[in-house]
């Protein structure tokens, strides 16, 4: 059996207020989720109120392991803290079924469905229909995948979903 050499791990960042995207490349381990959280933070503090929204592009991610889990909940405790949204796009298959197996899914994320409600509880407009003409990458995915929202928004979508669903039985 031919073993591969793993792939090199990269983050890129990239700061547009009011979001931040991130690219994660590689294997998101033990001896790289310290690049992951640190990169996240460190633009967090720097650009304090000015960002609203971090996107993770995980499209080149190739593994990810427990202390990369582990990464992302701190990622998102510090964006909470901060009172930004926090996306996952592209996420490949197998970081979806860990996230599920582990019972993080539903509290890391929530498809971006809901419009955003800010935790001063002020809204912002709703976004366009991704297959409006002038939507903007933010509301474009690929692979017919929606990025996946985080935040309390998450206890709210989950409550109106079930309200609707009562409604309708």
């Amino acid at each position: 059996m031919t073993r591969l050499p793993p792939t090199e791990f990269a983050v890129t960042a990239q700061t547009e207020p009011p979001s931040l995207t991130v690219r994660v490349a590689g294997e998101l381990d033990y001896e790289t989720c310290d690049d992951l959280v640190s990169t996240v933070v460190d633009r967090l503090s720097h650009h304090g109120a000015g960002l609203n929204r971090v996107r993770l592009d995980f499209r080149e991610l190739t593994w990810i392991d427990s202390s990369g889990l582990s990464a992302l909940l701190m990622i998102h405790r510090h964006t909470s803290a901060a009172g930004a949204d926090l996306l996952l796009d592209h996420p490949p298959d197998f970081l979806e079924r860990m996230l599920r197996v582990t019972g993080v899914l539903d509290h890391l994320t929530v498809p971006a469905l809901a419009p955003p409600v800010r935790r001063d509880g002020s809204g912002v407009p709703p976004r366009r229909s991704p297959t409006s003409p002038d939507a903007g990458p933010e509301q474009q995915v690929s692979g017919g995948r929606q990025p996946r929202r985080t935040g309390a928004r998450s206890q709210r979508a989950d409550t109106l979903r079930d309200a609707e669903s009562a409604g309708s039985g």
